[in-house]
């Protein structure tokens, strides 16, 4: 008998190809961009900044849309556009002739990918709303899992293999995402034609009333504010980690195991947290994760050595790893059954949104540090991640709905 369980296995197991697949090309993507030129002549670190952040603005433009296309046709349909449409666009990525034209392919990438939205939401329609963390936190696991495992595997089959393998490597894990789920995926879906005949109006009414619902705008908020923390540093992550390592060409190996252990420990704080939420409520590991983030921040930005800066890291990610599903799950119980591509599309806006912002405030942050102490230091960073975290805790303990404030509808739990 297929089961709500059999959707959120299938879904993990899609959802941690996609994220290996996406991510193979993150270690060298700047790399690639700079040995491929510019045909324009503009320079070539605009285009590497243009390669980052042009998919983020697609993304924040294209996932409401999506979202509200997915309650009107079926979730299952964004997914596999998600997964057949990347793997089409990854596979033309590794055969462009210049900056220019992987700009154009990001930018197109962004505008009909979109995994964890779609993912989320086929899965809040499918899991009872009392196991929502516990699948949340799965879902985040599968992910962060990925991200773990995606720059390793693209590391080695650029050195080996050059460029262009790792897109074909990726499109191939698209496309077999893509077959798990057509294959094997089912989705109770029930089309509603009212909906369907009110056109892009219906879309409008439908955000309107996943905005107006209690919590749900501050819940986006502090989706935006944590993960702003998070891509606010990571572009300077690898300068920071230059300025204590002892050895400068151990600094690529400090910053991957860097990121891989503060993805592992993540990895696995997010489901047992997840868990654990679904049984003493979401809103205190919410306020629980920022706190505990907050103060790891904090010594993060006194380090002076490699272990010392790996450990805390570690600790960090596993903070963090509480913050992904709480938001999620706290955001299908502020809402109704029907309306998770809505939800999920909006928040995967402001996911977006704190891609395209995080990194310039990075470079504010790192410009007026130097102004105010006379050189350059990444060490302002992570105090302001500390602030954000903290912010997050006070909004979220003071002002969001717990869950056993607002339920959406009990009897379909």
């Amino acid at each position: 008998m297929y089961t709500w369980k059999h959707t959120l296995y299938l879904m993990f197991a899609a959802q941690f190809l996609t994220a290996i697949g996406f991510s193979t090309i993150f270690p060298f993507l700047p790399s690639y961009v700079r040995d491929l030129g510019s045909r324009t002549d503009t320079d070539i670190l605009f285009w590497i900044a243009a390669v980052f952040s042009v998919q983020g603005l697609t993304v924040m433009i294209a996932s409401p849309i999506w979202g509200a296309i997915a309650d009107r046709y079926g979730r299952k349909l964004m997914i596999q556009r998600v997964l057949f449409g990347g793997a089409a666009v990854i596979l033309l990525m590794g055969f462009v002739r210049s900056a220019e034209e992987l700009v154009v392919l990001r930018a197109v990438q962004g505008l009909i990918t979109g995994m964890v939205a779609a993912s989320n939401s086929l899965v809040a329609a499918a899991v009872p709303r009392r196991r929502m963390g516990y699948a949340m936190g799965a879902m985040q696991t599968a992910l962060w899992g990925g991200v773990a495992i995606g720059p390793v595997i693209g590391g080695g089959l650029e050195f080996l293999f050059g460029y262009r393998a790792s897109f074909i490597v990726t499109s191939v894990l698209l496309l077999l995402g893509g077959l798990l789920v057509t294959l094997w995926v089912r989705e109770g879906f029930t089309p509603d034609p009212a909906a369907r005949r009110a056109g892009p109006r219906g879309y409008l009414a439908a955000w309107k009333q996943v905005l107006t619902a209690p919590g749900v705008n501050l819940a986006y908020l502090l989706r935006f504010g944590t993960r702003l923390g998070h891509n606010m540093l990571m572009p300077f992550l690898p300068l920071f980690v230059a300025s204590i390592v002892i050895n400068q060409e151990l600094t690529g190996i400090v910053t991957g195991l860097a990121i891989g252990s503060a993805s592992a420990a993540g990895t696995v704080s997010a489901i047992y947290l997840g868990h654990l939420g679904d049984r003493i409520g979401h809103k205190p590991i919410l306020v629980g994760s920022a706190l505990a983030a907050t103060l790891l921040y904090l010594p993060l930005g006194l380090t002076a050595t490699s272990w010392q800066f790996l450990i805390l890291n570690t600790l960090v990610g596993a903070a963090l790893g509480g913050l992904v599903p709480s938001i999620s799950a706290l955001l299908t119980h502020y809402t109704k059954r029907g309306e998770e591509g809505s939800v999920f599309g909006l928040d995967n806006a402001a996911v977006a949104a704190s891609r395209l912002v995080g990194p310039l405030l990075g470079g504010l942050v790192v410009a007026l540090g130097g102004l105010l102490i006379g050189f350059e230091t990444y060490r302002g960073l992570f105090f302001t991640a500390a602030i954000i975290c903290l912010a997050t805790a006070l909004l979220a303990n003071r002002y969001l709905p717990g869950t056993r404030r607002v339920r959406s509808n009990p009897a379909a739990d």
